[in-house]
């Protein structure tokens, strides 16, 4: 009886463990939903200012939308390894260091709409190589690096619309070959020279299946309001090389203090310059292949309406001689048989 007593006991403090770590092991955090066959964690809408530290480590989804987290310390998802969707929309996030996404091996969405962002670091997303869909839209990025790294190269969907984008690196683009949709609207867009490359990559994106959405100009004032891809890219002169004697001629000399006001100045004149030079130039009367194809088409057209006139008049005209000829024929058949006749008869009377 003691040995069963014993081992009852033992049953009833293992269920007491058990019991005692469940939470620790399957618990959610506090001010989260979390859903269990789905592995999903909503911590949404409890203004947050940071991570919760306690969550289920299997997670797969975590929504943190509509939260007032202003900055993120390296490596804040390390406890959820297995993270494939990240929401983050709507906080308050300024800066992103480029450790933040470390452990994240698994990650395919993020989520980073309507933040305040300024600008991405190049490492950022080192840590992702998994990552599919990236959502930046409704920030205040002025500028995006060159590259970002191999983890781009599996993305399909990027949205950047609504931030503060003046130009986009082609080659940034180039590093996504796996992209089916990109959306650029509603940005500060200056369509120079610059901008020709951006215009060729996304007619060649277009051409493949890609899905994007307008760009629409803001400067110059020649072309505000117009959508880059409609813009002859006949208009666009390439960008001018700085010469050497340029470069040479901006550098002030040692000693002649005297010249190096005239030299800034003309430094700054040849920077006027150059941005001239790259701005767009409208030509008098651009070459338009869709015109000159509906001008000839246009002008077929009407020669071949004039040719069937001319046709149609020349029928006429043989007709109408036709019916004019054989009318004055039969009147002159009948005006000669009378003389005939009489003629006839006067020989006969002669013979009588």
């Amino acid at each position: 009886m003691k040995l069963v007593a014993i081992i009852l006991d033992s049953e009833v403090l293992l269920l007491s463990s058990m019991i005692f770590l469940l939470p620790v092991v399957c618990g959610c955090p506090e001010r989260c939903r979390c859903h269990s066959p789905s592995n999903s964690v909503d911590c949404s809408r409890q203004g947050l200012a940071e991570i919760p530290s306690d969550l289920p480590p299997q997670t797969l989804t975590l929504h943190l939308q509509d939260n007032q987290i202003h900055q993120l310390p390296t490596s804040a998802f390390k406890s959820v390894p297995q993270l494939t969707t990240l929401n983050l929309y709507n906080n308050s996030l300024s800066n992103l260091t480029p450790g933040v996404f470390h452990g994240l091996q698994h990650l395919r969405v993020l989520n980073l709409t309507q933040n305040s962002l300024h600008s991405l670091e190049s490492r950022l997303f080192h840590s992702l190589p998994q990552l599919r869909e990236l959502d930046l839209s409704l920030n205040n990025i002025s500028h995006l690096p060159a590259s970002l790294g191999e983890s781009w190269e599996n993305l399909t969907v990027l949205a950047i619309q609504q931030n503060q984008l003046r130009q986009l690196d082609r080659a940034l683009l180039e590093s996504m070959p796996r992209m089916k949709h990109l959306f650029l609207k509603d940005n500060l867009w200056k369509c120079n020279c610059h901008l020709l490359s951006l215009k060729l990559w996304l007619e060649t994106f277009v051409y493949k299946g890609g899905i994007t959405d307008s760009i629409i100009c803001v400067s110059p004032d020649t072309w505000k309001g117009k959508d880059l891809l409609e813009i002859p890219h006949e208009l666009y002169h390439p960008c001018p090389y700085p010469s050497l004697h340029r470069q040479s001629s901006q550098v002030p000399q040692l000693g002649a203090d005297h010249q190096a006001v005239p030299r800034l100045s003309e430094s700054h004149s040849a920077g006027e310059r150059d941005h001239r030079e790259c701005e767009i130039k409208p030509k008098p009367r651009p070459a338009n292949l869709r015109h000159a194809m509906a001008t000839i088409v246009i002008t077929g057209v009407v020669c071949g309406i004039v040719c069937l006139m001319m046709l149609a008049a020349a029928i006429y005209g043989c007709t109408y001689a036709a019916i004019t000829a054989q009318y004055h024929g039969g009147r002159l058949a009948q005006a000669n048989e009378p003389t005939k006749t009489e003629g006839k008869e006067l020989f006969d009377s002669s013979l009588a």
